[in-house]
């Protein structure tokens, strides 16, 4: 087995991302985060004195360099994922008050889906753990030039630390793989900001390696996950209900058994394209 990494979700995105067997992408500007990704984050005062040829204006230079970071940003879709699958404020966040699902992926298995050309410049997305800084160093914007993209993609600052991320960046994704959201499909626009639009990467049954139940979710809403899975998507994966410890401010997870006669029960889930 793989390294393993958790979604939490809200369980309309949970039943999108099972009954579509894909992953979302976002992009780096539409996130909750002002500064994620933001180009601030590096410095570009200091020009090397060769690349003004001795005729071109330090300040032109220096807006260039930030105009292009800022247009590397806008051209970059992630997805956050997480190391851990018990963290209390993840679950009130992201998973409607302990009312959705946190799923746990097998990565290894995840990058073996990659489909052909997910990527216009780089064929796989990067896998990047966030750093969390109590500063913004804004280290020097002429340096390594792939060490810089991976700073301005993975550096949050120290308030974020508790979700533990780790996330799956693409700059410049092939159009082939956008779709609407169902909200977005509700209420649709005349003319969208391509910002707005999410990327979608299908994923193979054992990339799910488990799926862990909110302390409030609903039972039927669970019992139709657990069908789902077991007849369409993975038999093998393992489902966990979390529970409250008695002795402490965490969360348990208990191991929900394999049902009997309700295998033969089938659930319908909407697919979502």
């Amino acid at each position: 087995m793989g390294r393993i990494l958790y979604k939490y979700l809200d369980i309309d995105g949970a039943k999108c991302m099972i009954g579509n067997h894909n992953l979302q992408f976002t992009n780096a500007s539409q996130l909750n985060d002002p500064f994620d990704c933001h180009p601030k984050l590096l410095d570009y005062s200091n020009v090397p004195k060769h690349k003004l040829q001795g005729w071109i204006p330090e300040e032109w230079w220096i807006e260039k360099e930030e105009n292009d970071a800022l247009n590397l940003r806008n051209d970059t879709w992630l997805c956050s994922l997480s190391k851990v699958n018990d963290s209390i404020l993840m679950w009130a966040h992201y998973c409607y008050n302990h009312k959705g699902v946190c799923i746990g992926l097998d990565i290894d298995n995840v990058m073996e889906s990659v489909p052909p050309m997910f990527g216009e410049i780089y064929l796989q997305p990067f896998v990047l753990d966030v750093q969390y800084k109590s500063i913004i160093e804004r280290p020097d914007g002429y340096c390594n030039t792939i060490g810089l993209f991976n700073y301005q993609w993975q550096t949050k600052a120290k308030e974020w630390e508790y979700e533990q991320e780790v996330r799956l960046v693409i700059p410049r994704p092939s159009a082939m793989y956008t779709a609407l959201t169902p909200a977005q499909a509700k209420h649709p626009k005349e003319t969208w900001d391509w910002r707005e639009i999410h990327h979608y990467m299908q994923l193979k049954g054992e990339c799910f390696e488990s799926i862990y139940f909110g302390v409030n979710i609903d039972e039927q809403e669970k019992d139709k996950i657990i069908q789902f899975v077991r007849k369409k998507l993975n038999p093998h994966i393992n489902f966990y209900q979390m529970r409250v410890d008695a002795d402490a401010f965490r969360l348990q997870p208990e191991v929900v058994k394999p049902l009997n006669s309700d295998l033969s029960i089938y659930y319908t889930f909407y697919k979502y394209t």
